[in-house]
């Protein structure tokens, strides 16, 4: 599974399939554990990704780490992460349709290898990617999606909204990802 991983990685890294390898500093390939359990895909590298190589390594990434935490999860044991498109996209805007699909074939590639028994879609922008839903995150979130490889998907908010997003009262962004990270460690723990 690794050395597979790795054989995409260096595919990727020298990857010029897009605008995007003209304006990054880095692609951002994946983080945490490969494993066939758990896998989060979110949306894009951010400007901190884009520096370090790593997603989810700014402050959202640091709240996305905390809530795994508050369920016993940890990146470094539990969680591969990887996003949709390896490249930042200028002023953190939101990937063309373009990029996505010179993106694809990574994406297809590590979900091919992992076989992922859970994905966590997180964000809109993940969503669009991998359901074909009529709706949003907004309405998707907290639900099972049945996807490739026998996999339970669940979309998520991406934790940036959750940072712009402070209450915490019932029914809010924040305790409604509370409830969603719940239910993924429950079946978590049926695998």
């Amino acid at each position: 599974m690794e050395k597979e991983l790795e054989q995409i990685r260096q595919k990727c890294l020298n990857c010029t399939k897009c605008s995007l390898s003209k304006t990054r500093h880095n692609v951002v390939f994946s983080d945490g554990v490969p494993n066939n359990k758990l896998v989060l895909v979110g949306e894009a590298p951010g400007y901190y990704e884009d520096m370090k190589g790593i997603p989810f390594v700014g402050k959202a990434g640091q709240l996305l780490d905390k809530i795994f935490d508050c369920v016993g999860l940890s990146r470094k044991k539990d969680v591969y992460i990887m996003n949709t498109i390896k490249c930042r996209p200028p002023e953190n805007r939101n990937p063309l349709p373009e990029e996505k699909r010179a993106c694809r074939e990574y994406l297809d590639a590590q979900l091919e290898i992992l076989k992922p028994k859970i994905i966590l879609i997180c964000g809109n922008v993940a969503l669009e990617s991998l359901l074909d839903l009529p709706y949003g995150i907004t309405r998707a979130r907290g639900n099972w999606f049945e996807g490739k490889y026998n996999s339970k998907m669940m979309p998520i908010y991406h934790p940036s909204y959750l940072l712009r997003n402070n209450s915490r009262e019932k029914g809010s962004p924040k305790w409604q990802m509370w409830q969603d990270i719940k239910e993924v460690k429950r079946v978590y723990e049926s695998l």
